[in-house]
């Protein structure tokens, strides 16, 4: 045919995946029950529903109800709060840009676990490539904004500070996750790529943020030069 020879799929990988596909939904059947009743709320069930986010983010599956409750039951027992399953949630969240997932998810954290709102400099990297609408003549004064005070005092801790153990990774997410909501796609693929640990365990994440910034792209321009698209 012209393609080469063909290579079937071994049945033993057909049937290992759909033996996976089968346990998840019958995992997410019985989160699905839990959720509907007074034991959403009860925090004996806490370990039900962590096991459940680790599987999404291994399986690259997706549950936002499940996701929440996990979070308002942090909300509830804050003795309770798990730093990486609360960056496995933010993470899966932010696969789903461009709806408001991460911005629930986000609400939802103790501001315990967030940096603090106060800032004296405006961000570097709007007054260059990296702020894809932020052309590099412009005064970065003129994107001074509540949002860039936080992308602002991140970046500068992250440089000269450090970061508390227990902290970092959900105020490393959160930065990247304002980067892709301002449409930095150049400086979230430098910072990720600075904090690659961030992923280990989660399936598919970069795949679905270049989903995302080509639907961006998709609604933004109507011609595009190729070395401004790969740079994204």
């Amino acid at each position: 045919s012209g393609f080469g020879p063909s290579f079937p799929v071994p049945p033993v990988v057909t049937s290992d995946l759909s033996a996976v596909m089968a346990l998840f939904e019958q995992m997410r059947a019985n989160v699905g029950k839990l959720l509907r009743g007074i034991d959403r709320y009860n925090p004996e069930n806490l370990s039900t529903l962590e096991r459940y986010v680790e599987t999404q983010a291994k399986e690259n599956a997706y549950d936002l109800e499940a996701n929440l409750a996990v979070l308002k039951l942090y909300q509830f027992n804050p003795a309770f709060f798990q730093t990486t399953v609360t960056a496995q949630i933010l993470l899966k969240a932010l696969t789903n840009l461009p709806h408001t997932d991460f911005t629930l998810c986000k609400c939802m954290i103790d501001q315990a676990h967030v940096s603090p709102n106060r800032c004296e400099d405006p961000p570097k990297f709007l007054g260059g490539f990296g702020g894809l609408f932020a052309p590099p003549s412009a005064s970065p004064a003129l994107f001074f904004h509540p949002v860039c005070c936080l992308l602002s005092e991140i970046n500068q801790e992250t440089q000269t500070k450090g970061w508390h153990g227990e902290e970092r990774p959900i105020r490393q997410i959160l930065y990247l996750g304002e980067l892709l909501e301002t449409c930095h796609f150049q400086s979230f693929w430098q910072a990720l790529d600075e904090n690659m640990e961030l992923l280990d365990g989660i399936t598919g994440f970069e795949d679905s943020v270049r989903k995302f910034i080509c639907h961006v792209v998709g609604i933004t321009y109507q011609h595009i030069d190729r070395w401004l698209l790969a740079e994204m």
